[in-house]
């Protein structure tokens, strides 16, 4: 993608106004948030990383020069710095697969750690719409997929950075080695080790399609409905026989059609009107809100089933527990 678009610049000469800076600056948000969440994992931090970008950018503005960068390109420099510093600081972040082998015996009720750094889901409605820029909201989809996000946690992060610029925003390694302040020839060189490290971590990541085919939508939807009713003769008809189930911030993951369906009878029990679904969007995957009745009949939230659909079968169940979650996809936290 062409990272030189023209735009006009923040200004040379003197500091904007901050409306002014806001409408010039506003429309790169959805990207720039994909971006830092590609870095960190963590859609809180990354809002946080863009918020201190846009701090850092306005504050430096008096020196941007658009002859020499599209502020596109400037402020993508200046994220970049901004991710790699708190990374320094950081720990990658995982998912239980990442962290131990399947669980060998079925725990109802798993004990959960919060402390640990869990990967975190990004709603789509977060990464822009069609009323935005067609190529920035491209921009910010592109590359964000679960397990891409997942996998490029195992990389050092000057090589996290050089995959995404490279691969994700298809900028040169000439652009890359300058914003690094490096060589082309090193870019080059950190490109290829991160290929190398991701094609051993997650070898099966450029056989997932980036869009599900009509067949693959029904299957989403019925497991919504038949997760809802408890159902698991119909859900067993959907999930693949090597399907994962993982469910962070539990430290436990079930791998195989039988052991997850073994799981979710304990989990969903027999009653039909227990759970009710509603569909949703992470991470450019297909989603499920799902919605568990107390004892007073109100259905409060429960988790989001970010879901990994191949070949029209359901291939992993990444399960985010927590009601937290559901403010930031615009969910309500509970359904009449």
């Amino acid at each position: 993608m062409d990272t030189r678009r023209s735009e006009h610049a923040v200004g040379s000469s003197s500091m904007p106004d901050s409306t002014e800076f806001a409408s010039r600056t506003g429309p790169f948000r959805p990207e720039l948030l994909a971006h830092c969440y590609r870095m960190l994992g963590s859609i809180h931090e990354a809002e946080d990383l863009v918020q201190d970008t846009m701090l850092r950018a306005w504050r430096a503005a008096d020196r941007f020069d658009e002859r020499k960068s599209s502020l596109r390109t400037w402020l993508y420099r200046i994220a970049t710095n901004v991710c790699l510093t708190a990374l320094e600081q950081r720990g990658r972040r995982a998912l239980p697969t990442g962290l131990v082998g399947p669980s060998e015996q079925l725990v109802p009720t798993p004990q959960r750690y919060p402390e640990i750094p869990w990967l975190e889901p990004i709603p789509d409605a977060l990464l822009g719409d069609s009323a935005d820029d067609p190529a920035a909201v491209v921009t910010a989809r592109s590359g964000i997929r679960l397990a891409f996000i997942a996998a490029l946690q195992y990389l050092p992060a000057r090589q996290r950075a050089v995959l995404i610029l490279r691969d994700v925003l298809a900028w040169s390694a000439a652009e890359v080695a300058d914003l690094l302040e490096t060589s082309p020839a090193a870019i080059n060189s950190a490109l290829q080790r991160a290929h190398a490290h991701l094609e051993k971590v997650a070898p099966m990541l450029d056989q997932m399609s980036e869009s599900l085919s009509p067949q693959e939508r029904m299957a989403v939807d019925r497991y919504m409905h038949f997760f809802g009713r408890s159902d698991m003769r119909g859900l067993a008809e959907l999930l693949r026989d090597d399907v994962v189930m993982e469910m962070p911030p539990a430290l436990v993951w079930f791998a195989g059609r039988a052991d997850v369906l073994e799981f979710f009878t304990a989990k969903t029990g027999s009653d039909p009107g227990r759970w009710r679904c509603v569909g949703t969007a992470a991470n450019t995957q297909p989603a499920a809100a799902c919605y568990q009745r107390d004892d007073q009949g109100i259905y409060r939230a429960q988790s989001i089933h970010v879901l990994t659909v191949q070949d029209g079968g359901i291939d992993k169940i990444t399960v985010f527990l927590g009601s937290q979650l559901f403010e930031r996809f615009g969910l309500p936290a509970t359904l009449e």
